[in-house]
């Protein structure tokens, strides 16, 4: 990819966000109906390639439920106040309802109750007993203190998320790195783990022995990760970079496949579509879901950065509420704005441009075109 110079002193690399980018026809369409966005990870097929984001305002046990009945796959927030408190809802109300001047210094006092392994074992069991896939995140910081109590919970798949996680994370004097590539390797269930946002960062996961890897810092508009750090990862050029990755990484581990998993970005369905055509096998998606009626945000959305003891990033942000989850995963829309049947929108572009499945799509053609709202 073509540098450009910045100063005298500096050059960098021209990258590109999902706006920037859009999918091209082909000679060929076919039927919405009979194109296929299944997606299997590990032993875990699922009809539809998405994954809820672990964020309080998105899943609780019940939404993580109806999304595994749906066709994906419900994350919990392993951290988040569902296992710190017997009955989160009235703070989830609460949060909903307060002023802007307060909500940062409420949220961290809420969160500041400790993670109680006794919840977060009845919260996993909740989901298993519907018959769903069963995932659960945890943050790098508590994976080692909390994971064998996840594991022994009866987890499917266990999710590593960080704003950025990387496979040779150096500690503070005195305090124990975790080792990715022994934890991986001890653990008997399949580990997602990221965000990263280069072809660097995303092998050295993949060598770890991660059966997928997240590509971004999720957290959407529930972020404001470039403006408090100056840490921003366009996402089109960071799922391309990852999805070289895992090509490089499949030659060299003579045809272990990776995962790439798209994790922010995503709000609207043409994002998704772009999210797939530039390499991910699925997606992992905050905001779309935050809009559902059953969403446990109450029409706001807020991750963990939002809460953050020391150095808090974003915020609740206001999400319009569109219909229930069913709705914005898989239709009938009444409206032509991108936020329901996120599904529909991904099989007519599958169509329109000739693909049959997933993999099919990712070879696409795409152009650079950044995209000009209407005034």
């Amino acid at each position: 990819m073509t540098d450009v110079e910045i100063g005298g002193a500096k050059r960098g690399r021209r990258a590109y966000s999902f706006d920037d980018v859009a999918v091209v026809p082909s000679r060929r369409t076919r039927d919405p109906e009979v194109v296929s966005v299944t997606w299997k990870i590990d032993a875990y097929e699922c009809d539809l390639p998405v994954l809820g984001a672990p964020m309080d305002s998105v899943m609780s046990p019940a939404t993580a439920i109806e999304l595994g009945r749906l066709g994906g796959i419900g994350v919990l927030d392993l951290e988040g106040l569902w296992t710190r408190y017997e009955d989160p809802e009235p703070y989830l109300e609460e949060i909903a309802g307060l002023d802007a001047g307060a909500s940062t210094a409420r949220m961290q006092e809420l969160y500041s109750r400790p993670v109680d392994p006794d919840l977060v074992v009845s919260r996993l069991r909740e989901v298993r007993e519907a018959g769903v896939t069963v995932a659960g995140a945890l943050s790098p910081q508590r994976t080692a203190a909390l994971s064998q109590t996840v594991v022994e919970a009866g987890v499917d798949l266990f999710v590593i998320r960080g704003t950025t996680v990387s496979a040779e994370h150096v500690g503070a004097p005195g305090a124990e790195p975790l080792n990715l590539k022994e934890f991986i390797y001890e653990l008997d269930v399949p580990v997602i783990v990221g965000g990263a946002a280069s072809h660097t960062a995303a092998l050295h996961l993949m060598r770890t022995g991660a059966a997928g890897v997240l590509v971004g810092f999720g957290g959407g508009a529930a972020a404001t990760t470039r403006a408090t750090l100056g840490i921003h990862a366009p996402m089109a050029s960071a799922v391309a970079d990852v999805a070289a990755a895992r090509r490089e990484y499949l030659e060299e581990s003579g045809g272990r496949y990776v995962h790439v998993i798209a994790d922010g970005g995503m709000g609207l369905s043409g994002d998704l579509v772009k999210a797939v055509a530039c390499g991910a096998d699925a997606v992992m998606l905050g905001t779309a879901l935050a809009r559902a009626d059953e969403a446990p945000g109450r029409g706001w959305h807020w991750g963990p950065e939002a809460h953050h003891a020391e150095l808090p990033r974003g915020g609740r942000v206001r999400v319009r509420t569109v219909g229930p989850l069913h709705k914005i995963l898989n239709g009938p829309s009444t409206s032509a704005d991108g936020t329901t049947n996120l599904m529909g929108a991904l099989r007519r572009a599958m169509a329109t441009t000739g693909y049959s499945d997933l993999k099919e799509f990712q070879r696409v053609d795409v152009v650079v075109s950044p995209y000009q709202p209407a005034p």
